[in-house]
């Protein structure tokens, strides 16, 4: 079994352009494939997760990626899959962010000479000429077949600026120049990145009609079904698990997976492990009663990729100890305090709460208190305006949110 023949018995592969030439492509290795991200925020998060394992699957078969760093794009914004307009982030905050990504990616694949590259589209967005980019690409682009673009359309009632209506325009312009500069031949991407997708074919296509060898300019698209599933798994933003370990800890992301719905649990094995499939068609003819079984796998699995086989093994030990009753906290998610950072009437819940990164915000700390989801050393936390002493403080404060998110505050 080849790599795409893998894709596809994976439940990877959405839509493709040119499924002969790219099963032929990958197979051997000739693939120099891009795929974007666009510096959203200073952390990946588990929506990305089916593009990195991707990634990290075409390097191993021998195919060279291209990570794309969106610091062009993101000063305007993608508005595929959203309803409103992106906030907008200042240029420091698009280079770190894309700094961070970098980082973060490199723990799946390998960069180097003659491995994977990283290149940031802010290196040629940010010194296009706006005439020049009008003659030499909106040219070949019709405005009727854009509005007729899922990403478009979703739009529409609540408005789509201008600003983001050239976002496809860029995005395919990217395409164009690493295919030129790079020698990138095929880009991969989520469904709803499929207009955007063709449009960066086309351009290449149209554009290789003035030359005087066509051919030689032939790129090829396909799409995956990444950000539909890899979104249903992120959540929303504010609720979304990072891979930063100062985001989301190696414990909080083992049990995010550790809980994923039965139903999922073997797609999400088939998605984003590397078990070989015929031990996944295997434990799918595991019986019922061996679910926790799965879970655990593939927690354990996801962990390991992300933030190590130690990360992994004290995540793993953790849920094992807190859930058999044990009280063996060793492993716990911990927020270390000051002295000094404790009022003097004691370090309000809700305060804490957020200060531990359990709650984006007092608001939202506040109403998992009042819904019953908070426990402090084992006791159902009732009072919005429960404090803790100092003294509370340095013997460790165990807080639990909802079922099984644990988090140990302590001054030292």
């Amino acid at each position: 079994m080849g790599i795409y023949e893998e894709l596809e018995a994976r439940g990877l592969i959405a839509q493709v352009t040119d499924k002969e030439e790219i099963r032929e492509l990958i197979n051997r290795g000739g693939a120099r494939f891009y795929i974007g991200f666009d510096p959203t925020a200073d952390s990946l998060h588990v929506g990305h997760f089916m593009a990195l394992c991707l990634m990290k699957r075409l390097q191993m078969a021998g195919n060279q990626p291209i990570v794309l760093l969106g610091g062009g794009t993101g000063y305007i914004g993608d508005p595929s899959g959203r309803t409103d307009m992106r906030s907008m982030m200042s240029p420091e905050t698009i280079e770190h962010n894309c700094e961070c990504f970098k980082k973060q990616i490199s723990r799946f694949i390998e960069f180097g000479e003659g491995k994977a590259i990283a290149v940031n589209n802010a290196d040629w967005l940010m010194k296009l000429n706006y005439i020049d980019l009008l003659r030499e690409v909106g040219a070949h682009f019709s405005v009727n077949n854009m509005l007729r673009a899922e990403c478009y359309k979703q739009r529409m009632e609540k408005g789509l600026s201008f600003l983001e209506f050239n976002y496809m325009i860029m995005q395919s312009y990217d395409f164009w120049y690493l295919h030129e500069h790079y020698g990138c031949n095929m880009q991969f991407g989520g469904d709803d990145q499929w207009s955007n997708m063709l449009g960066g074919t086309e351009l290449i296509r149209k554009k290789s009609k003035d030359r005087e060898h066509p051919d030689d300019a032939y790129a090829m698209t396909i799409t995956l079904l990444l950000n539909n599933e890899g979104k249903k798994m992120g959540k929303t933003a504010k609720g979304a698990v990072w891979l930063d370990p100062d985001k989301t800890s190696p414990s909080d992301f083992y049990q995010y997976w550790r809980n994923v719905d039965d139903a999922d649990v073997m797609k999400c094995i088939r998605l984003l492990t590397f078990i070989p499939l015929d031990e996944i068609e295997e434990m799918e003819k595991w019986d019922d009663s061996r679910i926790n079984e799965k879970k655990k796998i593939l927690a354990y699995q996801l962990t390991e990729l992300v933030h190590g086989e130690e990360e992994a093994k004290k995540a793993e030990a953790l849920a094992i100890s807190l859930f058999s009753g044990s009280g063996d906290d060793a492993n716990m998610p911990r927020t270390e305090l000051t002295a000094d950072e404790v009022p003097e009437n004691g370090y309000n819940l809700v305060d804490l709460m957020v200060r531990c990164k359990l709650a984006p915000s007092k608001s939202n700390a506040r109403q998992l208190v009042q819904q019953g989801g908070v426990t402090v050393n084992g006791e159902r936390a009732t009072d919005i305006g429960q404090a803790l002493s100092l003294e509370d403080l340095k013997a460790g404060v165990v807080l639990k949110k909802g079922k099984k998110v644990f988090h140990k505050a302590i001054v030292v």
